[in-house]
């Protein structure tokens, strides 16, 4: 077929169908980046986990009275130190310029992300709004003002330890969104494969 009145009709198919091939062909691009993104998002939230775990065992060391005033100072400059690192996870984690972990600020929640997995307006698979895994957002910032004044007493430091679960809890509920959103795209990447390769065929 060398020119369309050879094949009016049969160019106009073949046409659609390029076109229907290349646009998927960039959904599956969209989605591996989107992919690389939730990936990014779950690892710093994996080193965030971390932390939280050991601001955990050291909040224990703190709440025993076999413990020193001087040694609860020294375990007071670690945590704060820890939490400093935390909020650094949030601020810095970021994909092609957009944070994952908080807001354009501290104060702020990460936006929803939309990512477009298909021809159509409505092919969208989408992350939760929210996340916001800082001091503030995990409601740490209390802890840190102890730490910073090195805990008062065993009894100040043991008061804080709920604190470190509540983080803990809602810290894991984020990561489970983010590996959910990824089970999503990649479910769709791989259909969206099978679709471009047979209708290239």
């Amino acid at each position: 077929m060398n020119k369309a009145s050879d094949d009016a009709s049969g160019l106009a198919i073949a046409d659609k169908l390029r076109t229907q091939a290349s646009s998927i062909g960039q959904s599956i691009s969209n989605g591996n980046s989107a992919v690389s993104l939730t990936q990014i998002a779950d690892k710093a939230m994996s080193e965030q986990s971390n932390i939280l775990d050991v601001l955990k065992t050291k909040l224990v060391q703190a709440s025993t009275d076999t413990t020193s005033d001087e040694g609860r100072k020294a375990i007071g400059k670690d945590v704060s130190k820890l939490l400093n690192q935390l909020n650094n996870i949030a601020s810095q984690t970021n994909y092609n310029g957009t944070t994952v972990l908080q807001g354009a600020t501290s104060a702020s929640a990460a936006a929803q992300l939309t990512f477009q997995m298909g021809e159509k307006a409505a092919d969208t698979i989408q992350t939760t709004a929210g996340v916001r895994a800082n001091l503030s957002g995990l409601s740490l910032d209390g802890l840190k003002a102890s730490a910073d004044a090195g805990f008062a007493s065993a009894g100040s430091a043991r008061s804080l330890m709920a604190s470190v679960d509540t983080a803990i809890n809602t810290l894991n509920g984020w990561r489970a969104d983010f590996g959910s959103t990824q089970n999503q795209l990649e479910s769709a990447i791989r259909n969206q494969m099978t679709q471009q390769t047979n209708i290239k065929a």
